[in-house]
């Protein structure tokens, strides 16, 4: 939402400052050059990346529009479901949560945190994880590598369409100057006419140029640029998991796990210790289900 707010903003705040010097908006409405322009950038992306980055690109911004899901609640409610079922294993030893771990699907813990289960990173963390463990036969500090090679597949990955749009946002001033270039051909085709004539397709040349830098850093820049952020806020996600994956595997209590994770949340999002255990040891998730 407040990314949408931001490029009104801009475009407000533009407009509102050439409207106040007695410019005409009218000049300003050049359907071809932003064709041009909007049509050659998005061929760029289409040219320079394969289709899951486009995919990923798609899913990128319409997350920004959507704004941040990485909130103080989704994280009490992670570390809730991670309490209740660390707890069973706790009390029954792992291999009581093998069906959840093979069909998360059909798991009450997981199907409790529908956030969750639709991330589908976080979910094959944390199940596979748990099914190492389950195995039996790898060290724990060998399974905190596995977790960091999996964190590091993702950041790439969730990086690579960030890299391809700030890609395109770059080519955009060029591209505003390929279309300024077309209006001054178009311009000195037209020498010898009306001074009149000639002013307004100099006009509509400059505002190629105009369109380029204003969708660069107003438009697709910023939108690139808070990508980024939720894909670092993801990365966040997954480390806290996996501090509570470690602790637990080092043989901490649920709780102590729980609270060891805690301290890794990001300060802003971040609950308190009372708001964690009022929060984790409130009806399970199993006896709710029961009721």
């Amino acid at each position: 939402m407040f990314a949408i707010i931001g490029i009104v903003v801009v475009f407000c705040a533009v407009l509102g400052g050439f409207l106040m010097e007695k410019g005409h908006i009218e000049v300003l409405i050049q359907p071809a050059e932003l064709l041009i322009i909007a049509g050659a950038a998005a061929g760029t992306l289409l040219a320079a990346n394969p289709t899951h980055i486009l995919k990923a690109i798609a899913g990128g911004v319409g997350g920004v529009l959507r704004g941040s899901h990485m909130t103080k609640e989704r994280y009490l409610r992670t570390l809730k479901m991670m309490y209740q079922l660390l707890s069973k294993v706790r009390k029954e030893g792992l291999l009581s949560i093998e069906n959840d771990i093979e069909k998360p699907a059909t798991s009450t813990y997981f199907k409790s945190n529908p956030e969750f289960f639709a991330d589908r990173m976080a979910l094959d963390f944390v199940c596979d994880t748990l099914r190492m463990g389950l195995t039996g036969g790898v060290e724990v500090f060998d399974m905190d590598q596995m977790l960091e090679l999996d964190m590091e597949v993702h950041h790439k990955e969730a990086h690579s369409p960030v890299s391809a749009l700030a890609a395109a946002a770059d080519a955009m001033p060029g591209l505003g100057i390929v279309a300024a270039v077309l209006g001054v051909v178009i311009t000195m085709g037209s020498l010898g006419g009306p001074a009149e004539e000639i002013g307004k397709k100099v006009a509509s040349a400059l505002v190629g140029t105009f369109l380029g830098i204003l969708l660069c850093y107003g438009v697709v820049g910023p939108l690139s640029a808070h990508m980024a952020k939720i894909a670092e806020e993801h990365d966040s996600y997954l480390h806290v998991l996996r501090v509570l994956l470690m602790a637990f595997m080092k043989g901490s209590a649920p709780l102590i796990a729980i609270e060891t994770a805690r301290r890794a949340i990001p300060a802003r999002v971040r609950p308190s210790f009372n708001e964690m255990e009022k929060h984790c040891k409130a009806q399970p998730v199993a006896a709710a289900k029961a009721a």
